[in-house]
């Protein structure tokens, strides 16, 4: 059949489909015979409920949905015959002034956009990289030293200091009234950890048990707890108790108990360099990854489709309505997220999309069964039974798919800094690792 296209933007098109009454009635009525085999209603036996009673109770829902089906064959077929990609979904209306016997609609809908990526030989694109440094094993081993620490109670008299554990009453009020979660009794934390904000940290340093304190606290503007942001409160607290930090030593009984076979320091050392040197390489590639696809874009040039940014902003909108019933939100249907606050992200994401697709087809950058295989087998390295995380994954099409579309990305990213002006920069493991060096 001819299909004619009308443009009516630079990605929307207008095409109209006919379809034979007959053809149609034919369908409704083949349904119906069908449905007549096993329909149940009172007053007569499965199966012989006369098939005037079956179209009365069930010819509109049946001819609805002969109606959608015959209309979206007749789009597939027209769309496939016109050679269009089609994005998203078309709008279909019925349309009036059809042939006598024939029924007409009109379908209006998006093509997937031309992409343009010019030389990407003309692109700069910052590569970072980083060692696994002496140091950074040092203080990989603080932290774990840390998490397995025991406390003991100070002598009387004693002050506090940094490094303690401290057992606190306090009160905070605001124009003299105290403010929602102003107040506790036996409440601990750890001095210098930054687990209370500087001002309360120091005006507990130096106090002995039993002593008691007032001080003003200047809540910070951006502070979470909106009701006290930016104002500033008075504080009473009480010491009750000191307890000091006795941190492990170093040595074959602490290898052993975080799992290492023989037991040795030097093999401790191995082990952390090993984990770290994984977490590095993952990082590395997300932050270069990041920085290729960057440049990549910038390179681009297309329209976006309205209706696939549409379906992204709505599925970001929804993401965000679950992390906030996650986190014990109540009615966040009825919260109101404005579209234009996920817009450019939506945006990037269906630009990026497009544009990767497109160099992925062009320049044959598939996923392989083996880099798939390699990367599950990198994933699974850190646990304890990397064989049970590999089954797994090929256990799931979906996790499968996920792992594909994180290698065809990494393929992307190696393309583009074969091809694109790379500058190599170093940077220091706490900056890569988002550690501050305090």
């Amino acid at each position: 059949m001819a299909v004619t296209v009308e443009t009516l933007d630079k990605l929307e098109r207008k095409m109209t489909l006919t379809l034979p009454v007959t053809a149609i009635q034919s369908e409704v009525d083949s349904r119906l015979k069908k449905l007549a085999r096993t329909v149940k209603m009172d007053g007569f036996r499965p199966g012989k409920v006369p098939m005037s009673v079956v179209a009365q109770r069930y010819g509109y829902s049946v001819q609805y949905e002969v109606m959608n089906d015959k209309v979206g064959e007749a789009f597939a077929a027209a769309a496939n015959e016109a050679k269009l990609r089609v994005a998203g979904q078309p709008k279909i209306t019925e349309k009036e002034g059809a042939p006598e016997g024939e029924l007409a609609f009109d379908a209006v809908f998006e093509v997937y956009p031309e992409v343009k990526i010019s030389d990407l030989a003309e692109a700069e694109v910052e590569k970072v990289s980083t060692e696994v440094t002496d140091e950074a094993i040092d203080r990989t081993l603080d932290i774990l030293r840390k998490q397995r620490r025991t406390f003991a109670q100070k002598a009387a008299g004693s002050t506090v200091d940094a490094g303690d554990r401290v057992t606190v009453d306090f009160e905070g009020k605001i124009d003299g009234e105290t403010f929602a979660g102003g107040k506790a009794e036996d409440f601990q934390f750890m001095v210098g950890e930054g687990q209370m904000l500087k001002e309360f940290d120091d005006s507990v340093r130096g106090m002995k048990a039993g002593e008691s304190k007032t001080f003003p606290l200047a809540f910070p503007a951006d502070y979470h707890g909106k009701d006290v942001a930016g104002k500033t409160a008075d504080f009473m607290v009480t010491v009750k108790k000191i307890e000091s930090a006795n941190l492990p030593e170093v040595n074959e009984a602490f290898a052993k108990s975080l799992g290492i076979a023989d037991g040795t320091v030097d093999a401790l050392r191995a082990d952390i360099r090993k984990n770290l040197e994984r977490e590095v390489k993952f990082r590395l590639l997300a932050r270069n990854k990041q920085a290729a696809m960057d440049a990549l874009v910038a390179k681009s040039e297309l329209d976006l489709p309205k209706s696939i940014v549409q379906n992204e902003i709505d599925r970001l909108i929804e993401s965000q309505r679950n992390e906030l019933k996650q986190r014990g939100i109540k009615d966040v249907e009825k919260l109101p997220i404005p579209e234009d606050i996920v817009r450019p992200q939506a945006e990037r994401r269906v630009r990026l999309g497009l544009v990767v697709a497109e160099l992925v087809r062009a320049n044959g950058l598939e996923a392989k069964p083996e880099q798939i295989k390699q990367h599950i087998e990198d994933l699974a390295a850190s646990y304890e039974r990397p064989a049970d995380v590999v089954r797994w994954y090929y256990g799931d099409n979906r996790r499968l798919a996920e792992v594909e579309a994180i290698v065809i990305e990494n393929n992307v990213t190696d393309f583009i800094f074969g091809k694109a002006k790379t500058v190599e920069k170093k940077v220091g493991f706490d900056e890569l690792m988002g550690q501050n060096q305090a």
